[in-house]
């Protein structure tokens, strides 16, 4: 039961919400039936299908769209005397400047990273605005509550780093998905699509006995060469010539199964670029957005691709980056949104994996091992935001005493 002290304190505050996925979705909701009046949301994502089963707010016509944007008209469809504002846009945008925060009664945090965890709590300090964090990861979940000068803060205690690999291992002995992973988009998608100025393990010396250049240059597109020939080149090196040198160390693989080399016209036959041509011809491709599986008429992103496939997938990636994205090209990092940057880092590691023995992967096992995504779990979502609700209330109230940090493990 609702005091009329509480409920005047609901009415009367103005709340911001940062990120409308899992946690968000359920929180916007919660806030709406619990007579909050007055929220802003802030989310940079557009839907994608792998959210539907679980941020309800969301239908298949809403993919590619502003996740704020959506979660906003959904609850106004049920709740249409509320003011909502929804910001398709990054948190860490200037425009969101202490100034911005100062006229919120409380923030709640539903983010999945810890950089903007970071910044929104800094911003929270410098406002002197609660901040109410939040988290899931699978099974498990917490809530905590940061009010200056009354609690700690969200950076006061330390965050247990991203797990870590030995370089020697992901450049030289994976024995792990993970590790290949970790070569594709660490080094590979680095420095292909990065800068290409960087020193990393793939620099080994060139088997192309036409050129004396490092192997810095094989990743530079010559003058008299079309995509389809710089991509095998690229396959030939980084799968082929690369592992030949490393397998070349008896001592190395004394204890160990020997890596196969894999060479392009070992898998793929040479006229690839009209296969893939008539395939694309004979499929319904989304042209909104870049994508080598539709390019190629895959559509499942559980299906596990075969060695081909991968290949297939890994120059057509390639090929699409120069084509659509040409000038992104030198600047790029991984992301785990970015579907076209996680179909190459899938096909690539699954490319090595197989040359390594290790079994391949799904696009959708692979992005969330890319991404160090735990996938979620609508029941624990749900029973955060009941918990932030909560906690929000005693903040509004300023029940100093009432506060928890709570955690759940289902």
């Amino acid at each position: 039961m609702v005091s009329e002290r509480q409920l005047e304190a609901i009415k009367g505050a103005k709340v911001l919400m940062v990120g409308a996925g899992g946690i968000g979705c359920e929180l916007l909701k919660t806030l709406a039936l619990s007579g909050f009046q007055d929220i802003h949301i802030i989310d940079m994502d557009t839907i994608e299908v792998s959210n539907l089963n679980r941020q309800f707010l969301f239908r298949q016509s809403h993919v590619g769209q502003s996740k704020a944007k959506v979660a906003r008209d959904a609850v106004l469809k049920f709740r249409p005397q509320m003011s909502i504002t929804a910001h398709h846009a990054n948190v860490k945008d200037p425009k969101f400047n202490v100034e911005f925060f100062k006229q919120f009664n409380v923030v709640l945090n539903g983010l999945d990273n810890l950089d903007a965890r970071r910044h929104v709590n800094r911003l929270c300090l410098a406002a002197d605005v609660p901040l109410v964090e939040s988290g899931t990861t699978g099974f498990l979940g917490q809530v905590t509550v940061h009010v200056k000068g009354k609690t700690e803060c969200y950076e006061c205690q330390p965050k247990p780093a991203p797990k870590t690999y030995p370089v020697c291992t992901i450049t030289s002995t994976p024995s792990k998905f993970v590790h290949c992973i970790v070569w594709a988009k660490d080094l590979l998608f680095a420095k292909l699509f990065g800068d290409k100025n960087q020193e990393n393990d793939l620099n080994v010396r060139s088997s192309d006995a036409s050129s004396s250049a490092h192997a810095e240059d094989v990743f530079v597109r010559r003058k008299d060469e079309d995509i389809d020939q710089y991509g095998r080149r690229i396959y030939d090196h980084v799968f082929g010539y690369n592992i030949e040198v490393a397998s070349s160390n008896e001592e190395t693989w004394k204890n160990r199964n020997r890596p196969k080399p894999i060479y392009s016209a070992d898998v793929m036959p040479e006229n690839l670029t009209e296969q893939n041509g008539n395939v694309a011809k004979n499929c319904v491709v989304d042209t909104s957005s870049v994508s080598a599986m539709a390019s190629l008429g895959l559509k499942n992103p559980q299906d596990t691709w075969t060695l081909l496939e991968s290949s297939r997938i890994f120059l057509e990636a390639l090929k699409l980056f120069f084509a659509k994205r040409e000038k992104e090209i030198g600047n790029l990092s991984f992301d785990k949104d970015d579907q076209l940057a996680v179909e190459f880092v899938t096909a690539a590691a699954n490319i090595r994996a197989a040359s390594f023995g290790i079994s391949l992967h799904s696009l959708f096992e692979a992005k969330g091992i890319a991404g160090n995504i735990v996938h979620a779990v609508a029941t624990t979502n749900a029973i955060i935001a009941g918990l932030i609700v909560i906690e929000a209330i005693k903040v509004l109230l300023k029940d100093t005493d009432k506060y928890r940090c709570g955690s759940i493990s289902l």
